[in-house]
């Protein structure tokens, strides 16, 4: 047996052409229910009511509400229920969410001119997840060889066969061009567990049982910049442009429970095989936001609000550092035929591993809201709003090369194109809230927001796509997110040009995690409910000058 640790995947064919796959990209799609306290503890539901500075990242319009100039800074606590710690990451965890300002310049007596800038967290990545059951008649592994059958890449496979340095490779039909089908997880599984050193033949094994543990890691910054006025106080316009600044790692360890079987299938323990994985996601987006308010009726507070987001252009790195522990052994001849365990050592490789660093391109869905809101005298202010956007629109892009300023050339993964679109879908978000000051100085929140699944629950994370984005892929677990609910409820005071606002929000996403696609009828591969289930405390302090 060697031990051996391999680098770069593409071993000397290195391929041009980078994308990613459905299931990592998704992570970018949407965004989490997170601003002000006072934003938050309303649901979201201030894009008619404005006069929030969170409003500039959905319906600009809303900072054309102030009549003031303004300053706001907040820090939340965030925990996650039923989760326990793993690779140094907790379940409670504090976080810096948003700071900005609005000056408000006056140019009539009812009609004003504003510009603000806001920072934000829209996705807080923190969130440990864990997932355990058995297994029948599959595995990882077995998933590589049975790729590995299929011979060419246009039937989901590829020819498992030597390169010039003696490592196993996924070829497309023959031994001239590397399988976008054969990923990184694949490599790892042909040279380390499936080759067989005595024969040079591949063997798969099947396993009983697998553990999952993954802690995510980082954020994505929103860097909002704000031109937007009324007009008499009854027509307010907005405009936001919006770069994103995205920091995402991932640390998963997976491990299954190997068996053997002997000529009448009886099952033996046979060892364990452990792959840890190490994702990291940099890189920098920038969209367009713009909405109006209007107050359709000159003696009433009611107003209505519309606003569109074109897509978020990402230009992105993904890296991976990948390696695979072989601890499996030949149970059947161990203790039947008696032979000694050192001769019966399965696979190639005691350990292996690959890294890989890529750029590519991601293009996110258009998006479309619509919102009502009125006030009750100086005591009550009630908003909804509702949101569309088509998590199945958004496009993996291949980089094809640069131009003279170092800005991506991309064109559109059209076979990876075809897994979002089976797999992802739209989403509708659903926002209701009210505020009421029992005096002028305190006010009370409560909100609701509600959001439909983006995800197919039939979706797969397909690894045998013939796409660059399948190959990169160093692992090959994906979860079906279900709908999410959030409650959130606040309180804030005003203490001369101090605001001080606090809000708390519950939120809970149930969903299925496959550790693996299924690859043949009658497998069980594991399917098991988990569940995202957060508490966040949020303070803001705010000045009006």
């Amino acid at each position: 047996m060697k031990k051996i640790l391999l680098a770069a995947i593409a071993m000397g064919m290195i391929m041009p052409a980078a994308a990613q796959d459905t299931y990592e990209s998704a992570r970018l799609l949407g965004s989490d229910l997170n601003g002000t306290a006072r934003y938050v503890g309303m649901g979201g539901a201030m894009d008619a009511l404005g006069a929030d500075i969170s409003t500039m990242s959905t319906n600009p319009a809303g900072i054309g509400l102030f009549r003031h100039s303004t300053a706001s800074l907040s820090f939340g606590f965030q925990a996650q229920t039923d989760a326990k710690e793993f690779d140094g990451l907790g379940k409670n965890n504090m976080s810096f969410d948003q700071i900005g300002f609005v000056y408000s310049a006056k140019i009539s007596p009812l009609s004003f001119v504003n510009v603000g800038f806001n920072y934000h967290k829209s996705h807080n990545f923190d969130q440990i997840l864990s997932a355990a059951n058995s297994l029948s008649n599959c595995s990882q592994n077995g998933l590589t060889y049975a790729k590995g059958l299929r011979e060419d890449a246009r039937h989901g496979g590829y020819t498992l066969d030597y390169n010039k340095d003696g490592d196993v490779m996924g070829w497309d039909g023959d031994a001239d061009y590397r399988a976008y089908t054969f990923n990184q997880a694949d490599y790892m599984n042909a040279n380390v567990l499936i080759r067989d050193p005595k024969d040079n033949n591949f063997y798969y094994y099947d396993a009983n049982a697998y553990t999952f543990d993954r802690a995510h890691r980082g954020w994505v910054a929103d860097y909002d910049f704000n031109l937007s006025g009324n007009y008499n106080d009854r027509f307010y316009w907005g405009l936001t442009v919006g770069i994103k600044d995205v920091h995402y790692k991932g640390y998963s360890e997976y491990g299954e429970t190997l068996v053997v079987y002997d000529a009448n299938d009886k099952a033996y323990p046979s060892g364990s095989v452990v792959y840890g994985d190490e994702r990291k996601i940099t890189g920098t987006g920038v969209d367009l936001k713009a909405g109006f308010i209007v107050r359709p009726m000159e003696e009433s507070p009611f107003r209505v609000g519309a606003y569109v987001h074109t897509p978020t252009w990402f230009q992105l790195t993904s890296s991976n550092s990948s390696a695979m522990l072989n601890n499996a052994y030949d149970g059947y001849k161990n203790q039947v035929l008696l032979i000694e365990k050192k001769d019966c050592l399965l696979g190639s490789w005691d350990e292996g591993g690959s890294q890989e660093s890529y750029d590519f391109g991601y293009h996110t869905p258009w998006r479309f809201g619509l919102s009502m809101g009125t006030t009750v005298g100086t005591s009550l202010a009630i908003g909804a709003g509702y949101e569309f956007t088509d998590y199945g629109a958004s496009q993996n892009r291949i980089i094809d090369g640069y131009d003279y300023y170092d800005n991506a050339k991309t064109s559109k993964d059209e076979n990876m194109k075809l897994n979002t679109e089976q797999s992802l879908r739209s989403v509708s978000t659903f926002k209701i809230g009210a505020e009421f000051k029992p005096v002028p100085e305190v006010a009370i929140r409560f909100g609701y927001n509600y959001l439909t699944s983006g995800y197919n629950m039939n979706g797969v994370r397909d690894m045998g796509v013939n796409s660059p984005g399948a190959m990169y892929a160093s692992t090959t677990d994906y979860v079906n997110w279900k709908d999410t609910q959030r409650l959130t409820c606040g309180v804030g005071f005003k203490v001369g040009n101090m605001n001080i606002d606090l809000a708390y929000q519950l939120s809970k996403t149930d969903g299925e995690f496959h550790p693996f696609q299924s690859y043949e009828a009658g497998q069980n591969t594991g399917v098991t409910k988990v569940s995202n289930k957060r508490n966040q405390a949020l303070l803001t302090l705010g000045y009006t000058f």
